[in-house]
């Protein structure tokens, strides 16, 4: 039996007071004249003038107070005894519940226990999440035997991330979408598979690991065998790799557990071997000897995506690894280069990075620049070695910049590498791996830092009198993200994908685009295998990065990793003719088949040395949506469920991580690996900035959701790898924006503000003070539930939602309502917009059931004996509102709904999280649109009487109500309502005033529309001489406000508009007051202030 228990009082003492006159027919109100409005006895709520000389102290003294809070008011003077708004805290900590029932993971929660009287996040999110994993709720053989099961698949894999860390906000917001649609498939009753997975993150584990050792054996890893530090490896990520899961688990991601894939696993690695073989045989894999990104600190080719361009505006100088002073970038160094034969004449470059100037082998100039005509074909001198250099003509050569002259160093600089290539130039690497002068510098440079030897060749030229000036010159500067080294382009000899052929298809990919809905977006017809990208913004970049793609270094100078599955054949190599034979297979012994075939020499005598390098991490990770379903296997999963049916990921992955998967997925499998992609952006902090550790504003969601101390999360800083004057920095910034901490919000709080963005469109700009307030209305939801458990009673029978017919038009106005929200929802999620969906069910929730429906039906529910309609309404909504909130806040609406008596002889789902998601056909039934148009209007009165009480500050009173209009029969949308209306707007008796019927003298007016005006009863109820000081003083400011705005010249035309608006808004206000003190001018003859009595 279900046993509910509410903290509140019993039902009767939550009603409000009802007025006498709210039991009278309406048609009193209607037919009678004025003289049939006599007053009542009053409430002991409303306030007399006439009373006890014990009254009228209390009384005075409290318009005393009033008076004298109007004045601090409007002298600026904060009250006695409230804090200044600027000191006090944003949020005052919660009293936190905890869920205490002996409960084994797995096991399900005990649902019979008492409610707590409020929303505590640790109480609600316990338990459920182990439950729905033992259940297999979440794996597709179980959502193959729900009711509402449709046929359809539905696969997604989560981008993996990297294993070295932890999550952040970003992948928060991935998750919260990613989970909501998965969530709303699977009610959907579509077969739903969510693959997780972590990627190996190469160079960042190792790093992280080398760290490790140092800091505690004093280690280095060359120092170990290959195989004794990858065993330390794997040992780390046994230890500390499973923080991601269990970040995923908090954030309530409804993942296939048994279906969770490592990028290093056995089964991994056997498809990127695979993949890595069947791409050199297709010619779409070669080794050559080219420029690549390195990091000489790592000692290791990096990818483009991990080279941070910095601008710089001029002279900077930077801390580097390795260098025990500061280095100067952002000058441009001037260089004379001597022409041979004339020793007046020379050619001045300048060059950013002299530390180069050894390595070059040309100096170029444009073919038409007149400058140096009579120069073309004659030779210069180097201004270090002496050497001769040709001038050489190109007309990629800007002549406007600079001299116009630049120098070559073809092994050093992308663009000096083409050039020196068209002109049969042979390159001279004078930067070895370390980052270090080689040999070819010549005794005085070899084995110097490079930045060491720039400061030397400045100096050499100084003396030589070659050295033509330094100047300030804005620059980008390519730096290692891993390292923060300053990037090398050095010559290497690697593995390389060839990407024009694949690039070409993927960006002949027809792309659908979608138009129409709310943010220009909706789903056009194309032919079969289109690649569908949204927002549909995107599509530019994609085909710009395709039709500008090179070639793809996919070799790592790293031991962690997957390993590069090609030998070299060492026979070959010891000959010397310059040209090695590699040979690539899945494993030694097929690569030794192939060498014997290649050499016509027999396998035994071969000697073959595996490349000791290991493969690109995007190169596997390229691979993750087939190899994760067992690729190249022909398994189960990869022919049900692959391709994905979506690919949601940051757009900031749109190229390095989506473009790789559909290259090498369309060329592996013959078939995209998905035809949707859908990118959110990135997130950013409430004041706009991005994400940084430097900056101190990258947030676990933990942090969030379980609340942390200011000091917990400065120390979290300290743990990190920020230098001094950076964590200086980002403390600083930690103690501006949490001051008190970060208030404990819950996993729900944080994904439907997350999900309240649109995160299709511009950057997300997320703030505690959004999550706190997404708490709060998870608190309303909370309440609403427990009013509605307590009301239902015990022994409650929920009738079938299609034989449910309202006895009340208010009762139909919220099955209408409810009905609308799960049509709006349905829409939403079918185009993927999660905004749209939080707006609905936060005004449905809110703003119809808590705010208008529940306080209505207080008073229903107090007659005797007790309604049958209400609760069965109360019932559906509760029942269908947390099944449409399900997919983003799941611990709630399990722990609610799980709390709901079943309905009887109904296949009840045993949890929320399989129920099956309410459509808009299964509600159609319910709505009512022309009804819903007719309650907007008793809610525009509900806002008018609100005013008006403000106005007259009648704060206990119910004052009477009329309604008259000039328009017959307009009043009759009115009478189904009057009982709701008087209710809302916190009044007595709401009568109909017939038209040409004059109104009771002193009643307060206001107008509802062009043809309605409202009446409300003053007499008796407000002391009309101390209203009017109040009026009064509120006058004089707002009138001292509108003085200032007139006599105030704005400067442009946007801060012209506001004025005009203020002004609107001010004289709009101060007619109001004037309204109202007319009114109580009135009722000064009628009943005189306590003061003359």
């Amino acid at each position: 039996m279900l046993r509910v228990w509410s903290a509140s009082p019993p039902l009767q003492t939550l009603l409000m007071p009802r007025s006498p006159l709210a039991s009278l027919p309406s048609r009193c109100w209607g037919l009678g004249p004025s003289q049939a409005l006599r007053r009542p006895h009053p409430l002991s709520t409303q306030s007399e003038p006439c009373r006890s000389s014990l009254s009228r102290r209390n009384h005075e003294a409290k318009q005393k107070r009033q008076r004298e809070k109007q004045m601090a008011l409007e002298a600026g003077i904060t009250p006695k005894g409230k804090a200044p708004a600027g000191s006090s805290k944003a949020w005052t900590p919660k009293e936190v519940v905890l869920y205490e029932v002996p409960t084994e993971p797995g096991e399900k929660k005990d649902v019979y226990r008492l409610l707590p009287p409020a929303y505590s996040p640790r109480y609600v999110e316990a338990a459920w999440y182990s439950w729905w994993v033992r259940e297999g709720f979440f794996k597709p053989e179980y959502q193959t035997r729900l009711p509402q099961a449709t046929g359809e698949t539905f696969s997604m894999c989560i981008p993996p991330p990297n294993v070295t860390g932890s999550l952040h906000i970003g992948h928060a917001l991935t998750v919260a979408i990613q989970d909501a649609l998965v969530r709303w498939h699977r009610m959907r009753g579509d077969q739903v598979l969510w693959i997780p997975g972590s990627d190996h993150a190469g160079i960042a584990t190792q790093a992280v690991v080398e760290k490790q050792l140092w800091k505690e054996r004093g280690m280095r890893r060359h120092e170990l065998s290959r195989e004794k530090f990858l065993r330390e490896v794997w040992k780390w990520k046994d230890e500390k790799g499973g923080e991601i899961s269990e970040q995923l688990q908090a954030l309530g991601a409804s993942l296939d557990w048994d279906r969770e894939c490592f990028t290093m696993d056995a089964g991994f690695s056997v498809a990127v071997t695979e993949a890595f073989v069947r791409l050199y045989e297709a010619g779409l894999l070669y080794r050559s000897q080219q420029l690549v990104n390195w990091s000489c600190t790592l000692r290791s080719a990096i990818s483009d995506i991990e080279v941070e361009s910095r601008p710089l505006p001029g002279h900077t100088e930077l801390q580097l690894p390795g260098c025990p002073t500061p280095v100067s970038f952002g000058l441009l160094v001037s260089v004379a280069f001597p022409v041979d034969g004339e020793p007046d004449a020379e050619v001045v470059v300048g060059t950013t990075r002299p530390e180069t100037l050894p390595g070059d082998v040309a100096v170029a100039v444009h073919p038409d620049d007149s400058r140096y005509t009579h120069l073309h074909g004659r030779q210069l001198r180097h201004p270090l070695t002496g050497q001769l250099l040709p001038l050489i003509t190109d007309s990629t050569v800007q002549p406007h910049v600079g001299t116009g002259a630049v120098k070559v160093t073809p092994a050093h600089s992308p663009a000096d590498a083409e050039l020196g290539a068209r002109h049969g130039l042979s390159p001279l690497s004078v930067i070895a791996e370390d980052g270090t002068m080689t040999s070819l510098c010549g005794d005085w440079l070899q084995g110097l830092h490079r930045f060491v030897a720039r400061e030397k060749i400045i100096s050499a030229l100084r003396e030589r009198g070659l050295f033509r000036g330094l100047q300030n010159h804005p620059m980008v500067l390519p730096i290692c993200s891993r390292s923060g080294d300053v990037i090398e382009y050095l010559l290497k000899s690697q593995w390389f994908v060839r990407c024009r052929e694949m690039g070409d298809r993927a960006a002949q990919m027809q792309v659908r685009c979608r138009k129409g809905s709310s943010n220009g977006l909706s789903v056009q017809a194309v032919e079969s295998g289109a690649l569908e990208l949204s927002p549909s913004f995107h599509q530019k970049n994609w085909q710009h990065w395709f039709s500008h793609i090179g070639d793809w270094c996919v070799s790592r100078q790293l031991w962690w990793g997957h390993r590069i599955p090609a030998y070299l054949v060492v026979e070959e190599h010891m000959k010397g003719d310059g040209e090695d034979c590699w040979v690539v297979g899945r494993t030694e012994t097929e690569a030794r088949k192939i060498a014997a075939e290649l050499t016509g020499r027999s396998e035994a005598e071969l000697t073959l040395q595996r490349d000791p390098d290991v493969l690109d991490t995007w190169f596997s990770s390229a691979l993750f949506p087939f190899a994760a379903l067992g690729w190249p296997q022909e398994t189960p999963d990869l022919a049900r469920f692959y391709p994905l049916s979506l690919l949601e990921t940051g757009s900031d992955l749109l190229l390095f991580w989506v473009g790789r998967m559909v290259m090498l997925g369309t060329q592996l499998t013959g078939q995209l690996p998905f035809t949707k992609v859908l990118l959110h952006s990135m997130v950013r902090d409430g004041q706009g900035r991005k994400m940084s550790k430097s900056l101190g504003n990258v947030l676990d969601p933990r942090d969030i959701i379980s609340g942390v101390e200011l000091q917990v999360l400065q120390e979290k800083l300290k743990d990190g790898n920020l230098d001094s004057t950076e964590l200086a920095i980002a403390a600083a910034a930690q103690r501006k924006d949490f001051p008190h901490g970060i208030p404990e919000c819950g996993t729900d709080a944080l994904r439907f503000a997350l999900c309240s963005h649109r995160a299709l469109g511009g950057d997300v700009h997320l703030s505690v003070s959004e999550v706190l307030s997404s708490r709060h209305f998870c608190n309303k939801i909370w309440n609403a539930l427990r009013f509605i458990l307590n009301a239902l009673g015990e022994g409650f029978v929920p009738q079938p939602a299609e034989e449910l017919s309202p006895s009340s038009p208010t009762d139909a106005w919220i099955l209408s309502r409810l009905a609308h929200t799960a049509q709006e929802c349905e829409r939403a999620f079918l185009a993927r917009e999660l905004p749209l969906i939080t707006h609905a069910l936060h005004h449905f929730w809110l703003h119809s059931l808590c705010d208008v429906y529940l306080e209505a039906v207080k008073p229903v529910l107090s007659h005797s004996p007790h309604p049958q309609g209400p609760p069965q309404v109360l019932f559906s909504c509760a029942d269908v509102g947390l099944r449409l909130l399900a997919p983003l806040m799941p611990f709630l609406a399990e722990e609610l709904w799980q709390r709901l008596p079943p309905r009887p002889g109904s296949n009840s789902a045993p949890s929320i999280s399989v129920a099956p998601y309410p459509t808009t056909h299964s509600l159609e039934h319910w709505r009512q649109p022309a009804l819903e148009q007719h309650f907007s209007q008793v809610q525009e009165a509900v806002q008018v009487l609100r005013a008006l009480r403000a106005t007259y500050q009648l704060t206990k009173a119910r004052p009477r109500v009329l309604l008259q209009s000039s328009e017959p029969g307009e009043l009759s949308l009115f009478k189904p309502f009057l009982e709701p209306l008087a209710t809302l707007g916190h009044c007595g008796a709401v009568g109909l005033l017939p038209p040409g019927v004059a109104a009771p003298s002193g009643w307060a007016q206001a107008p509802l529309s062009d043809t309605i005006q409202v009446y409300m009863e003053l007499q008796g109820l407000v002391d009309p001489q101390a209203h009017l000081a109040l009026l009064a003083a509120r006058r004089r400011k707002l009138q001292k406000q509108l003085d200032g705005l007139m006599a105030w010249t704005p400067s442009g035309g946007e801060e012209e508009t506001k004025r005009q608006q203020r002004l609107s808004s001010l004289q709009l206000e101060l007619s109001k007051l004037d309204k109202a003190a007319s009114h109580l001018r009135q009722l000064t003859d009628a009943c005189p202030s306590p003061k003359e009595l």
